[in-house]
């Protein structure tokens, strides 16, 4: 069974591609258009198919379009509102439900040879909730547990609470539009004046310099129904804070209406976990996805007071996921599951990878002077030991909006101003937090939290003792949203914190995403290159090569582009 998933509906198109079972391949379009989520500079920006993203994974399966036994499109126009009814809530909402309708059409003249009959619609929370139960590793009852999709919103719900068993998905409540938790913290998180329905991690972020005073209001505004559901009437946000223009200056308001709303979210997902929990028979697991699952403060809270024993998020849980979700669900539906079982999902290092010919084929066009050590992580060790900055490209890129040790910036946690130097050189808020990758066999000793969490997405208390040692990763409240490694799954950045420990007796290094302010993360060796001519970063650690600012750009036309074996 070979099927491709496409999202192509609201933000982050992306693409997933699935083969009897086992995920081939995945990765959102913005990498390869570098259109960070997708989003044209138009009026309507929402839709964007992702045809490069779809090509690149048919070839990454060595598959031809008209080889494909189904395209999974990860929502359904069916379940839209009809046009007539749909009022001046959302004008682009019949748009959006056109361009659904000629999906078929439309995949089938970017991929040639592809029968628009094999296309799919999958109900966005559909896909959302596969992305998440069928993805998940066996520990956390893949294919048999409890799952909770939250979202802005989907045709015309923003929820689904439901149980798989044997694979199979039975709804047990959803929450109707216009009642939603994701849009209202994108109203938000556009008040706060940043960008709706991009920059939500940064109210994230900003909540925990905030006291939660205006949290009555919320609680009446916001309020659990007791059948799975939930009512959101609207808010006076100015009437709580003033609204700020982008670039203004942040206030201790606009943090307290942060942190007020990010308190009554917390609440409203345990108490809609608590109602699944009894609803779905007690499973010991809960999966999740959606874009408010990637709020890593409120998965933590969950983890730790709510009624599952265990709780995984989907890597991706955001729109981009639901390609894979809609390509996992057709192959559950549409394929005998006894003879090609759904295949937990090993990483998130499903995006493009490079040989090693490849990378450095680019370095001589670049006319960079670069080595090949014996020990790229070695390097990269002693750099970060002398409070250097590291650009980290390897192997293949993640898929999500997490940077987990393969398009890094690493930077030493022992130093506080590396928060603000790195912020500085992604031209990003002073107040955003950076990072923790250590080992997962070490993470107990200095966190508190949900373990192992490879993902970074939930926080993790800074146990006493570590923070003054590690204060460029710990945030104002006191915690670190980290991500832990297993060596077998991750050799080279197990091999990088071992050897920095080593040299500092740290077992932290700092890692936030490799890019700059506005842009998508690095996707190819050009644009790790690009990146490192122009931002101040000490060395490029690529593949195995490593290139050194000292060294990179002193050279001479009898030298430029050698590279030097060490």
């Amino acid at each position: 069974m070979r099927v491709l998933g496409i999202n192509a509906v609201f933000h982050d198109p992306a693409a997933a591609i699935v083969v009897d079972g086992r995920i081939v391949a995945a990765a959102e379009e913005e990498r390869f258009s570098r259109r960070k989520h997708g989003k044209r500079p138009v009026p309507f920006s929402a839709w964007e198919l992702p045809e490069e993203a779809a090509r690149w994974c048919l070839d990454v399966a060595g598959l031809r379009p008209d080889q494909l036994d189904a395209v999974g499109y990860s929502f359904d126009p069916a379940l839209c509102q009809p046009a007539s009814r749909l009022g001046l809530d959302d004008p682009w909402d019949w748009l959006r439900q056109e361009y659904a309708l000629r999906a078929p059409r439309f995949i089938a003249t970017a991929l040639p040879g592809l029968d628009p009959e094999s296309v799919r619609f999958v109900p966005h929370h559909v896909a959302h909730a596969a992305s998440a139960a069928l993805a998940a590793p066996a520990g956390y009852g893949q294919g048999d547990c409890a799952v909770l999709v939250l979202d802005g919103r989907g045709e015309r719900a923003s929820h689904l609470a439901g149980r798989y068993e044997k694979g199979q998905l039975t709804p047990l409540a959803s929450q109707r539009l216009p009642h939603s938790l994701g849009l209202l913290y994108e109203e938000l998180t556009e008040h706060l004046g940043f960008l709706r329905s991009s920059d939500e991690y940064k109210v994230m972020a900003l909540a925990s310099y905030g006291t939660p005073r205006f949290l009555g209001p919320l609680r009446e505004a916001v309020a659990v129904t007791g059948t799975g559901g939930f009512t959101t009437r609207p808010v006076d946000l100015a009437a709580l804070a003033r609204r700020r223009r982008p670039g203004e200056a942040i206030r201790d308001e606009h943090a307290d209406l942060a942190a007020s709303v990010q308190a009554r979210l917390e609440e409203v997902i345990g108490e809609l976990s608590g109602w699944l929990h009894a609803a779905a028979g007690g499973p010991d697991a809960l999966v999740m996805a959606g874009g408010v699952a990637l709020n890593c403060v409120a998965n933590a809270r969950l983890a730790g007071d709510g009624p599952f024993r265990t709780v995984w998020v989907q890597p991706a849980a955001g729109d981009a996921g639901t390609a894979l979700g809609a390509a996992l669900h057709l192959s559950t539906v549409e394929a005998d599951a006894a003879a090609h079982p759904i295949l937990p999902m090993a990483g998130a290092d499903l995006g493009r990878g490079y040989s090693d010919a490849q990378i450095e084929a680019e370095l001589r066009r670049a006319q960079v002077r670069y080595d090949r050590p014996a020990s790229v992580a070695a390097v990269a060790a002693e750099v970060l030991a002398g409070n250097g900055v590291v650009a980290w490209f390897q192997g293949r890129a993640e898929y999500g909006p997490r940077a987990l040790g393969h398009r890094s910036l690493l930077a030493h946690p022992g130093h506080a101003g590396n928060t603000e130097r790195l912020n500085e050189v992604k031209g990003r808020e002073q107040f955003r937090p950076v990072a923790p990758m250590v080992l997962a066999s070490r993470a107990a000793q200095l966190f508190e939290g949900v373990l192992p969490s490879p993902y970074m997405l939930f926080t993790h208390r800074v146990r006493d003792g570590w923070r003054e040692r590690i204060p460029a990763v710990v945030h104002v409240d006191g915690t670190a949203r980290i991500q832990t490694v297993d060596p077998d799954a991750e050799p080279l950045v197990a091999e990088l914190l071992t050897r920095f420990e080593e040299a500092t007796g740290l077992p932290v290094v700092v890692n936030t995403s490799l890019n700059t302010a506005g842009r998508p993360m690095v996707d190819t060796p050009a644009e790790a290159l690009e990146l490192f001519g122009s931002a101040p970063v000490d060395l490029l650690a690529i593949g195995p090569f490593t290139v050194s600012r000292d060294l990179a750009f002193a050279r001479t036309p009898a030298t430029a582009g050698s590279g030097v074996a060490r």
